[in-house]
Parts: structure tokens; C-alpha cells; sequence
């Protein structure tokens, strides 16, 4: 009872500081263009004589920075005292911070990237909401496959996994379930969160399984078999390039939308065109409120395909009693909401709730 209430109590702040969290951000943004400070701050540099291309970039850093700045109660609560709080984490603050400036530093490169690319765009083609989603596609499936190259190792150290008949193990199951990779790994996950997870990360030849080291201790082989099965169930059923093409439909319909519409929002704003850096905000913030809006839908597309993977799962593996007594783990080991409320549900849950997943476990 008393882990039950941990859990709900847990996730109940969890839903309350997400739902802050995105309303938080549209707000600020309609404060930052509604009150003229985007154009403030864009007479400010544009009058310190900075070249053009520098001034987007030092536009971008100090929204960047203040949004930061502005967000980092809500941050700092949610991401440390509340892990903390709840005994799912030992991260030592010093270690929080880090990630945080190394978080933010990526974030700002990349997005630098984009905006330069988006400004180049709209300048160089007449129907540029095309070209601009057709690059956004293209951007996410190279950042997929260099995510466990370059990304990852800034945030974990990964080694080939040690437990050579868990890793064998492994390797078969991929070979009978045709996903071909690289080797599988393990990483220290235990120095942010005692939480656990694995997944199967990258794309061609940068494929490979990765283990959290939360993992080892608490689970038999037959249990991590199962979490690693579902993983391949994913590429099997080809949900990764259904995710990118249902997202790639989404982004166009997006950027179609600011396409059609930004002239209105830009006299309203009494802004000049996207392409000033006063208009970055006003992009942002179609991107914020149709992130709140398409979340149900994005969310009920992953459910769909959680299910679709559990399913091939157990079929592949044939060990019911391992996937259920794994699921019974990670939910305690987690706190994950076994039972949530239907709306809950229908916003938040991009996997099928636990207790969910035990029962279609059971009737297979």
C-alpha cells in the first residue's frame, strides 16, 4: 500500500509539473512578443554592429538563456529535488548541474543549426514549408544514427556489456528476430537515476542494444531478455520509420499552418517577417501550442505500437512468467502509475499502462 501511494503521489506531481511546465512556456512566449521585448532585443544587437549571421546567434543564446534562467525552479524541482524526494535518484547536485550545462550547450549548437537552416530556407524558396519539413525529416533520421556516436557518450560512459552469456543471449534473440547489431552495451544509468531502462538505439551499421547498469542486479537474464525483446519487436514491426513518417506528416501539416497563417500573427506582433530574429519566438510558439495539442495523438500512435511490440515479444521469447514478473519490477523500480486515470491516460501515456500490459500478458 504504502509503495502504491509513493507511486501515485509521484506521478500525480509528475502530470501537474509537465501540464506547468507547457503552459509555462507559451506564456513566457506570448509575454516575450506581446510585450515588444523580441523586437527590443533584436534593435539591441542589430545597433552593436554584429554581422548578421552573429546576431541570430546571439539572439537565439540569450533567449535561449533567459528561458533557461526562467524555467529553472520548475527544472530544478522536477528533474532533482523530486527524484530525490522519492529515492530515484543519488545524483549529487555538482553532477546536476553539469548535465545541465552540457544539455543546454547541445541544445544551443543544434538549435543554431536549425534556425540558420530555417532562415536560409525561407529565404531561398517561394513554397519553403516544404523544403523545410522534407529537412526536418532528413535531420532527425541523421541525428538518430549519431545520437549513440556523439550524443550519448557527453552523458554516459557505455562499455560492451560484461556478461558474456547475457550478451550472447542477446545476440541470438537478434538473430532470430533479424536485427542486425553493432554489439550491446551497458551504460551508467545508476548516476542519474536508479530508475531502469534499455533500448535499442542508432540505425545501420550504429545499431546496438543498450542495458542501463540499474538493470543487473534486480533482474534475471530471462526478465532482460524480455525488456530487449520488445526493443526488437520495434524494428521488426517497423515502428521507427512509421513514427518518423506519422511525424514527418505532422511537421509538414505544422509548417504548412505557420505557412498559411504567419502573416496574421506577424502584424499582430509587429514583427517584420520569420526571417528577423524577432521572429524566432513567434515559431517557437506555434511549435509549443501544437506540441500540447497533437500530444494525444502522438500518444495514442505509440500506445498502438507498444502493444503491437509486446505482442510479438512474448511470441518471440515464449516466457510469460519473465515479461510479467519484469513488468511487476520496473513498475515498482520506476514508480511508474499502474492504474492511471483515463485522461491521464489519454494525454500523458505514450507506453499502455502497466497493469494493462500484465493483463494482455496473461490472456496470451
Amino acid at each position: 500500500m504504502g509503495m502504491a501511494f509513493s507511486a501515485k503521489s509521484y506521478c500525480r506531481q509528475k502530470y501537474l509539473l509537465g501540464i506547468a511546465g507547457m503552459f509555462y512556456s507559451v506564456a513566457l512566449l506570448l509575454v516575450f512578443l506581446g510585450s515588444g521585448l523580441s523586437l527590443c532585443l533584436e534593435k539591441i544587437i542589430g545597433h552593436s554592429g554584429i554581422a548578421s549571421v552573429l546576431s541570430s546567434a546571439v539572439f537565439l543564446l540569450v533567449i535561449l538563456f533567459f528561458y533557461y534562467l526562467l524555467s529553472l525552479p520548475l527544472n530544478f524541482y522536477s528533474g532533482y529535488t523530486l527524484e530525490h524526494e522519492y529515492g530515484l535518484s543519488r545524483q549529487r547536485v555538482s553532477g546536476w548541474w553539469m548535465e545541465q550545462l552540457k544539455s543546454e550547450a547541445l541544445a544551443y549548437v543544434i538549435s543554431l543549426f536549425l534556425v540558420l537552416s530555417f532562415y536560409w530556407i525561407i529565404s531561398s524558396f517561394p513554397q519553403w514549408w516544404l523544403v523545410v519539413s522534407l529537412a526536418w525529416v532528413v535531420f532527425n533520421v541523421v541525428l538518430a544514427k549519431l545520437a549513440p556516436v556523439l550524443i550519448l557518450p557527453l552523458f554516459f560512459k557505455y562499455k560492451k556489456l560484461e556478461d558474456e552469456p547475457l550478451r550472447r543471449r542477446i545476440l541470438d534473440l537478434a538473430a532470430r528476430m533479424r536485427v542486425r547489431l553493432l554489439d550491446v552495451f551497458e551504460i551508467d544509468f545508476s548516476k542519474k537515476t536508479l530508475k531502469a531502462n534499455a533500448g535499442l538505439t542508432g540505425i545501420g551499421s550504429s545499431r546496438r542494444v543498450i542495458l542501463a547498469d540499474t538493470l543487473k542486479d534486480k533482474y534475471t537474464h530471462d526478465e532482460i531478455e524480455a525488456i530487449v525483446a520488445h526493443e526488437f519487436a520495434h524494428f521488426q514491426r517497423g515502428h521507427i520509420p512509421k513514427l518518423i513518417a506519422v511525424n514527418a506528416l505532422l511537421v509538414m501539416g505544422l509548417f504548412y499552418i505557420i505557412f498559411r497563417t504567419n502573416a496574421y500573427f506577424l502584424a499582430v506582433f509587429r514583427l517584420d517577417s520569420l526571417a528577423q530574429p524577432a521572429g524566432l519566438p513567434l515559431i517557437l510558439l506555434y511549435f509549443a501550442i501544437f506540441g500540447i495539442i497533437l500530444q494525444p495523438l502522438e500518444a495514442y500512435v505509440s500506445r498502438v505500437f507498444e502493444r503491437e511490440a509486446d505482442s510479438l515479444a512474448l511470441k518471440s521469447i515464449g516466457k510469460k512468467e519473465a515479461f510479467i514478473s519484469m513488468m511487476e519490477k520496473l513498475a515498482q523500480q520506476n514508480l511508474a502509475d499502474r492504474d492511471p486515470h483515463p485522461l491521464v491516460k489519454f494525454f500523458f501515456f505514450d507506453h499502455p499502462p502497466i497493469d494493462e500490459r500484465i493483463k494482455s500478458a496473461s490472456r496470451n
